[in-house]
């Protein structure tokens, strides 16, 4: 007997002629979340919606997820705390975490906690399908369960560089997102990166 075949993410959310990819969209804000699960629609997703922890997890246990995008912060449980209760419902969903506070640190521990991907809000349904596809990707070496959290100055000297990156790496500007005073960021700037 045949089995079925998925169709590729970026083709759409169908199995070619089964059904459409179940996907739960778990997100507490509900203008994001309503937008999300229209354009996963629109894409041929079985959507599905939690706005917290507790709804999640009861949708996932009457009817687990292929796949799955959970808010980092939600009040009560957090996302890892999601993540970890839905890879213990189904360890086949696919998880990706998405974040408006994105940290090194938080991303290797939702990485080693079994996510597929990590999102920087704010993230369109775009952005998210390509984090599902790199997991598609042919593996990359696994983060060592002892790696250590970065240094406190190794987050801010990342951070820096992105906002600067953002800023078309207008000094000023940066400055000025940061909320420092532009010559205290061009000494940051001199100072090689921590390790």
């Amino acid at each position: 007997m045949a089995t079925a075949v998925m169709a590729p993410l970026s083709e759409t959310g169908r199995d070619r002629g089964e059904h459409p990819q179940s996907l739960l969209i778990v997100e507490d804000h509900q203008v994001l979340r309503d937008r999300l699960a229209r354009a996963f629609r629109d894409r041929g997703f079985d959507v599905r919606v939690a706005s917290n922890f507790d709804e999640a997890v009861s949708g996932a246990t009457e009817d687990s997820p292929e796949l799955a995008v959970v808010d980092m912060r939600m009040p009560g449980k957090s996302g890892l705390e999601l993540l970890r209760a839905l890879k213990q419902i189904d360890q086949t969903t696919k998880v990706v975490i998405m974040t408006g506070f994105g940290s090194i640190a938080t991303a290797v521990e939702a990485m080693r906690l079994g996510a597929t991907s990590y999102v920087q809000k704010p993230a369109d349904a775009d952005d998210i399908l390509t984090a599902f596809m790199r997991a598609e990707l042919p593996p990359q070496q696994a983060v060592p369960a002892d790696t250590p959290p970065p240094t406190l100055a190794r987050v801010e000297w990342e951070h820096i560089h992105r906002v600067l990156s953002d800023c078309g790496n207008n000094v000023s500007e940066a400055a000025r997102r940061l909320g420092i005073h532009r010559r205290s960021l061009q000494r940051k700037l001199q100072k090689q990166a921590p390790d």
